[in-house]
């Protein structure tokens, strides 16, 4: 048996958008280690990128903003695939339609859509493949190292994280009553996404990030992917409700002897 003992086991995973994407690179891992993969995307050209990299997985089509969406493609893959050992929801959202602006100016329907996509969706697809996941099968989601930095260029998608760390609590204990099914985070900190591009104000921050982490270099993609999957897999069986933060040691160096230097001079 492997360490990780996941070969010939069922994953979903949701939010493949590209080749620099978390999930992309979770997936990667997954099949490495001979896991059976099922992926969901958005469009067409995220189906291409799933097709072109993972071949042999199952891919669907599923707009998380839609309930009946949500609904059917949890209805195929139970049809299709009956035990399923793990979810991954790596789907974030954020629409600045006016642009970057102080949080006390948060546009209303984008703070909520950005909860719907990057928040809600994981508590309704938990809720929908619940049937047919396994008994013991690991569900993870992909949040951020803190929600209590105040980063001006994040904007409201700190709170929205915030909410989705607290859910990953309460989707544990509610999946406790009846199942022995564990729910996780990977809290990761700035990472060079495609995602992360679209942030405005992005690239200064995550030069600062990379200057703060312990080893002087940035946090990179697959690190996080292996750490989702090992929480994925039956060896983490002890790790249930948390959100386990993948930072390379920054959230300890903010007052390393350099940075502060330089900002003092």
């Amino acid at each position: 048996m492997s360490f990780l003992n996941i070969k010939d086991k069922s994953y979903v995973v949701f939010g493949i958008a590209n080749r620099k994407s978390v999930a992309f690179h979770i997936a990667k891992v997954l099949q490495d280690e001979g896991a059976k993969l099922i992926c969901s995307v958005q469009n067409n050209d995220q189906k291409a990128v799933v097709k072109k990299f993972f071949p042999t997985a199952d891919c669907y089509l599923c707009n998380v903003e839609d309930e009946t969406q949500i609904k059917d493609i949890a209805k195929k893959i139970g049809k299709n695939h009956k035990e399923i050992s793990g979810l991954v929801h790596s789907i974030a959202f954020a629409n600045y339609s006016e642009g970057l602006q102080p949080f006390h100016k948060t546009v209303k329907a984008d703070f909520l859509q950005a909860m719907d996509i990057s928040c809600f969706s994981f508590i309704s697809l938990a809720s929908a493949l619940k049937p047919y996941f396994t008994n013991d099968a690991s569900l993870i989601t992909i949040s951020i190292s803190t929600t209590r930095m105040a980063a001006e260029s994040y904007g409201y998608m700190a709170p929205v994280k915030a909410a989705l760390n607290s859910s990953i609590v309460f989707l544990a204990k509610s999946l406790s009553h009846d199942t022995k099914i564990r729910v996780n985070g990977v809290g990761a900190s700035l990472l060079k996404t495609s995602a992360s591009a679209g942030i405005p104000g992005y690239i200064e921050p995550y030069l600062y990030a990379e200057q703060a982490t312990l080893r002087k270099e940035a946090l990179k993609t697959e690190e996080v992917a292996n750490c989702a999957v090992f929480l994925l897999s039956s060896t983490s069986s002890g790790i249930n409700a948390q959100t386990v933060v993948v930072d390379a040691g920054m959230s300890t160096n903010f007052f390393d002897k350099d940075i502060v230097k330089k900002a003092m001079s």
